[in-house]
């Protein structure tokens, strides 16, 4: 079977990297990351610390109920961290293991406005974004 050396994502500004990352119970892992890339891990599964890292913070996530209204929830063990420049991410699996999505990318040096599923650049586009995800017309092909 023939490998595509084609990136999966191109034409982005950011030229953001992704990398499934897993380590087995009590094992440090080093990544290199290039400067001066930012980076963020989510963590979906097991434990571990991630050493210059932002605090844990979790990751809310828009649920549909019964009656068909979004709401947002803090779900479990779920957690996102943030890094400071460097050029490596160093994680110590726990007990468990871990397994995270390491996410890196070039900064674009823009503003960001950001609420919920949505992010724009000032806090006007979000709010005619917002409008337009109620009326139906976000989606423009």
């Amino acid at each position: 079977m023939a490998v595509s050396q084609e990136p999966a994502i191109d034409g982005v500004a950011a030229d953001p990297r992704y990398l499934d990352v897993s380590a087995p119970p009590e094992v440090t892992r080093r990544l290199p990351v290039e400067t001066p890339r930012h980076a963020l891990a989510y963590a979906f599964a097991g434990t571990g610390s991630f050493r210059d890292a932002s605090a844990p913070r979790p990751v809310k996530t828009e649920l549909v109920d019964a009656t068909g209204s979004p709401g947002v929830e803090t779900v479990g063990h779920r957690s996102l961290v943030l890094f400071n420049g460097g050029d490596e991410v160093v994680v110590r699996a726990g007990g468990q293991g871990i397994r995270f999505l390491l996410v890196s990318g070039r900064p674009i040096q823009e503003p960001v406005a950001w609420q919920g599923p949505i992010v724009m650049n000032t806090q006007a586009q979000l709010h005619r974004a917002f409008n337009e995800l109620r009326q139906g017309t976000f989606i423009k092909e």
